[in-house]
């Protein structure tokens, strides 16, 4: 099939790679003349673990293909899915603008098109228009017409969340949990789910749906995930303040298996560009619609308070004055596996200290070139994890890199001046920092002073 995915952000970029590694023929479409250039050179400009390599293949290969240029783009294209952002404006509403900017772009070269619309492989049948953004319940309705105030030539829609974890997207994508399709028309069902066949040959579902539910899906999926992490972050401060352990409560809770362990890691809050815009959107629809979303509400009033009490036991050890100390950061990115920074637990709390007089050191694998567009030369960045703790009357982990786990921790306690950890990971064991000299301090566990 010929597809244009519009956008070439997270969602766009491995939508379109992994359909062309299937031979359907794909263009990606971006406004950013440089962002372009640099991909058809092969440069991957978001750190995803294989993209690079599949992307310089479909290139190769010549089955993907990047572009600025939106009518061509638009006119051969049998399938259009629009993967533009969806970012949430001062009020956690989605900012659909760039997506109705797009439908109305799509519209006019419809229009523009001389004879049938259909794409260069069938030109008999209607172009298909797919929205992959993550857009409030009702929208598609809003897009549809927006594509038709531009031209009367037919067309179908549909709607296809997207369920990509970054750090993982590819086998996301390639061996999917599921399949959602969002169609009101028979034609676009079929179109879509023979697209979508050959990634589902293990047997998991496609599920067809009306346009609406296919909508409400990606909204209920990630409210229901971060609801799970809020969830067991309160339990975790309860397990603070009773002295019990949230490794031994989780492992109680975990065994059973209507409750299962997926999203139940204590740690600093959920972040990224999806969990937090997503429960602000959904508590949007509620205001909208008189519907009140009190349990979302509290979703993401315990996240947001998870980095407060983490800061809290920072000041807590240090009585209250910061000023002056000097903090070595291991992880900066909302999540291993990524460079994305997008609500990131360690810009909040880097933050804090700034502000309080500390002086931060800071390490990860692949976010500096992130992190230093939003803090400059505010704090000091390091190419390995010993170097970021030289001199540190503390040590915080933000992130759960691989890296981390099993660091040289007599080399760690030799290079700091203080033998203090906040982990915000809960990466050690309690009886493993004790016996090496730390004051540890986790989520959810006993505070830890050495031997």
């Amino acid at each position: 099939m010929s597809i244009t995915m519009v956008g070439t952000g997270y969602v766009g970029l491995v939508t379109g790679t992994c359909l062309a590694s299937m031979g359907n023929d794909v263009t990606c479409l971006d406004i950013d003349k440089e962002k372009v250039q640099k991909l058809r050179e092969g440069h991957c400009p978001i750190y995803e673990p294989g993209l690079p390599a599949l992307i310089r293949e479909n290139v190769q290969a010549g089955r993907l293909h990047f572009s600025t240029d939106r009518v061509p783009a638009y006119q051969g294209a049998e399938l259009i899915f629009i993967c533009v952002g969806t970012p949430s404006d001062e009020r956690g509403e989605a900012d659909l603008t760039a997506v109705y900017q797009c439908a109305k772009e799509i519209g006019q070269a419809m229009e523009e098109a001389p004879g049938p619309t259909g794409g260069t492989t069938d030109d008999t049948r209607p172009k298909i228009i797919v929205v992959k953004s993550t857009v409030p319940v009702g929208s598609n309705v809003k897009i549809r017409q927006a594509i038709a105030s531009e031209t009367s030539k037919p067309f179908l829609s549909a709607s296809n969340p997207e369920f990509l974890k970054e750090g993982s997207a590819l086998n996301d994508f390639n061996k999917p949990d599921r399949i959602i399709l969002g169609a009101d028309e028979p034609e676009a069902a079929e179109r879509l789910r023979d697209l979508y066949e050959p990634f589902v040959r293990q047997g998991n579902p496609i599920l067809v749906m009306d346009i609406r539910s296919a909508e409400m899906v990606k909204y209920a999926s990630n409210t229901m995930l971060a609801t799970k992490i809020s969830f067991v972050n309160e339990i975790a401060s309860l397990c603070e303040a009773y002295g019990a352990d949230i490794d031994e409560v989780r492992r109680g809770m975990c065994s059973d298996q209507r409750i299962g362990n997926q999203f139940l890691y204590p740690g600093l809050g959920y972040g990224g560009s999806c969990f937090p815009k997503d429960v602000l959107a959904c508590m949007s629809m509620g205001r909208h619609s008189q519907s009140p979303t009190p349990l979302m509400e509290s979703v993401h009033e315990v996240n947001v308070a998870q980095r407060d009490r983490f800061v809290r036991k920072i000041e807590g050890h240090f009585s209250e004055s910061l000023s002056g100390k000097r903090f070595g950061v291991w992880g900066l990115a909302f999540k291993p596996g990524t460079d994305d920074m997008r609500e990131a637990p360690s810009v909040t709390i880097i933050e804090y200290l700034l502000k309080k007089g500390a002086t931060v050191d800071a390490y990860d694998p692949v976010a500096t070139d992130n992190t230093r567009q939003i803090f400059g030369d505010r704090i000091s960045y390091h190419t390995n994890d010993m170097d970021a703790i030289e001199g540190a009357d503390a040590l915080i982990i933000c992130t759960e890199w691989r890296e981390f786990r099993h660091p040289d921790l007599t080399e760690v306690r030799s290079r700091m001046a203080q033998p203090v950890v906040f982990d915000g990971r809960n990466l050690f064991r309690l009886d493993l920092m004790r016996r090496h000299g730390f004051v540890y301090h986790s989520i959810g566990r006993p505070s830890v002073q050495p031997d």
